[in-house]
C-alpha cells in the first residue's frame, strides 16, 4: 500500500471538541532564548572572534553566506541542542536564528537562486564543506575553501579565559583529563582502548575552573597523559605573561602521574602540581597501621572511617627523586579504600586532609565540564571519516561551550542558575516558544506568555548589557 506522510493529527479533546494538530503556524520558533545568546555575543564577541580563525578563499562576490555567518550558524545550533549538520536543512527556515546569525534578509526572500528563496540560512552541504576544509589546501580546493587555523583557535580559548578575570588571581588551577570518544565506524585514527573496552578516540581536555583552555582530539593508541607537556608549554607562558605573580597548580588524576610531567612542573617557576597516585603494595604497607585502625573504628561505629598520613615516597626505578605523598586511609562499610596523592605543594599552609579533600577531590568538578562538552554540546559527534574534520567538530562544540559559559558567568551571575550546567540553561532559558514577525524596521519576537522563567530571563538580559 502507498504510505502517505500525514499532514495533521486528530485526537479526542475534553467535551465535544477535537484536537487538530498541524505544522501551519507560520514563523514560530522553539528557540526564543536566542536573544540571550545574541546579547552574550554582543558583550563578548566569541563567535566573531572564532570566525576570524578561519581563512576564507572563496570569491566574496559570489557568496551568500559569509564565513562568520556559517560559523555562527553551526555553533549557535549546537548551543541550542541541534547536534547534527543535517539538522540545518530544517533550521535554515528559522528567521530568528537567521537574524541572530547576522542575516539582513532573515527569511531569505532576496536569495540569488529561486530554489533557495524562503531559506534564510546555509544548507547542511555548505556547512559540511566548512568542516572538511584543510587550511593548507583550501586555497586550491574547488569546494572546501574555508580552512580553520587551529593554532589561532587554541590561542583564542586562552585569551577568553584571561579576559574573564578583572584582576590577576592569587592562584589558578589547571585541570587535565582524558576521556573516551567512541568511534562511529572504520574511521581514520580509530584504535581499541583496553580501559574503555571499545574503539575510540582519546581527547584531552584542559580547564581552568569553568574556562576551557584546550580541547584536543587524539588517537587512542597512546598514554592518557601524552601531549600534556606540549599543551602546558603553550598555555602556561600565556597565563604567566598575563599574571606574573599568580601561582599555577597543575592537577590531574593518576593517569597524569608521570615522572616527565612532574619533573617539568618542578623545573618551572611558581608552577606546582597535585596528581593522583595509583596505589601499590609498597604504599599500602606504609599505611597498614592506619588502615587497621580505621577498620576497627568502622566496625565499632557502623560508619565509614578515614584518616590521613604524610609520606615521603619514591618509586623503585621510575621517579628520579623523593616526593611528598598524602595518603588517605579509609575503611568503608565493607572494604578498605586507600587513596594516594603526590604533590609539590609544601606542608605549611596545606595539611594532608586539606590537600586531599579540598585540593585534589575538587577536580571532580572538571569532569562535569567534560560531560557538558560531550552530553550537552555533542563534542563526541565525531563521525567524519577523516581525523581533521572531527577535530573541527570538537572546536565547534568547544566554542559553543565558551559562549554558554560566558552567558552563565555574566548573565546568570548572582542567580540560582549561576552554577547550572549547559543542558539546564538550554532547557530553562533558551527553549522558549515564540512567534516571529519581520517588518521593515523590527523583528518582533512574541514569546510564550506562560513561560515560567520570565524574571530570570529579563534579569539575565539586563546583566548582559554593557556597563
Amino acid at each position: 500500500m502507498t504510505q502517505c506522510t500525514p499532514t495533521e493529527i486528530r485526537a479526542k479533546a475534553p467535551g465535544r471538541r477535537e484536537f487538530v494538530g498541524r505544522f501551519d503556524g507560520g514563523d514560530i520558533t522553539s528557540d526564543g532564548g536566542l536573544l540571550l545568546l545574541q546579547g552574550t555575543e554582543e558583550r563578548c564577541g566569541v563567535l566573531s572572534r572564532f570566525a576570524q580563525c578561519f581563512s576564507d578563499h572563496r570569491d566574496q562576490r559570489l557568496i551568500e553566506h559569509t564565513c562568520q555567518e556559517l560559523v555562527a550558524q553551526r555553533v549557535l545550533a549546537l548551543a541550542l541542542g541541534y547536534e547534527d549538520v543535517v539538522d540545518h536543512d530544517r533550521l535554515r527556515l528559522d528567521p530568528l536564528l537567521a537574524a541572530v546569525v547576522g542575516k539582513s534578509d532573515p527569511k531569505g526572500q532576496r536569495r540569488n537562486h529561486e530554489e533557495d528563496r524562503g531559506l534564510g540560512l546555509a544548507s547542511s552541504a555548505t556547512l559540511h564543506r566548512l568542516e572538511l576544509s584543510h587550511p593548507g589546501l583550501a586555497a586550491a580546493d574547488r569546494y572546501c575553501r574555508i580552512g580553520l587555523d587551529q593554532d589561532a583557535a587554541d590561542e583564542l580559548l586562552i585569551d577568553i579565559c584571561i579576559e574573564a578575570h578583572d584582576e590577576a588571581p592569587k592562584e589558578i588551577i589547571v585541570d587535565l583529563d582524558a576521556t573516551d570518544d567512541r568511534v562511529h565506524g572504520n574511521q581514520v585514527g580509530r584504535f581499541y582502548h583496553g580501559y574503555y573496552d571499545h574503539y575510540c578516540f582519546l581527547p584531552l581536555y584542559i580547564f581552568a575552573g569553568d574556562h576551557l583552555l584546550c580541547a584536543r582530539l587524539r588517537e587512542a593508541n597512546q598514554d592518557g597523559a601524552a601531549g600534556s607537556i606540549e599543551e602546558l608549554e603553550r598555555i602556561i607562558p600565556r597565563l604567566r605573561a598575563a599574571w606574573p605573580d599568580t601561582r599555577i597548580v597543575v592537577r590531574g588524576d593518576s593517569g597524569f602521574c608521570r615522572e616527565w610531567l612532574m619533573a617539568w612542573c618542578e623545573g618551572q617557576e611558581n608552577v606546582e602540581y597535585v596528581l593522583g597516585l595509583a596505589k601499590n603494595a609498597r604504599l599500602k604497607l606504609l599505611i597498614a597501621d592506619e588502615l587497621e585502625e580505621m577498620e576497627m573504628q568502622a566496625l565499632v561505629t557502623g560508619e565509614s572511617a578515614r584518616t590521613f598520613k604524610e609520606l615521603r615516597y619514591r618509586t623503585l626505578d621510575s621517579w628520579t627523586r623523593e616526593r611528598r605523598v598524602v595518603a588517605k586511609a579509609e575503611h568503608l562499610a565493607d572494604k578498605a579504600n586507600p587513596r594516594f596523592v603526590v604533590t609539590s605543594l609544601p606542608v605549611e599552609g596545606c595539611d594532608a586532609r586539606e590537600l586531599y579533600e579540598e585540593r585534589y577531590c575538587a577536580r571532580g568538578e572538571m569532569e562535569n565540564r567534560i560531560k557538558e562538552q560531550q552530553l550537552d554540546l555533542f563534542a563526541d559527534r565525531t563521525s567524519c571519516h577523516l581525523f581533521r574534520p572531527n577535530q573541527v567538530r570538537v572546536y565547534m562544540s568547544a566554542f559553543a561551550y565558551v559562549l554558554l559559559n560566558e552567558f552563565r558567568r555574566i548573565g546568570l551571575a548572582g542567580t540560582d542558575m549561576a552554577r547550572a550546567q549547559c543542558g539546564t540553561i538550554r532547557t530553562r532559558l533558551l527553549k522558549i516558544g515564540a512567534r516571529i514577525r519581520v517588518t521593515v524596521r523590527k523583528i518582533w519576537v512574541s514569546m510564550c506568555e506562560s513561560f515560567p522563567y520570565q524574571e530570570a530571563f529579563f534579569r539575565a538580559w539586563a546583566q548582559l548589557q554593557p556597563i
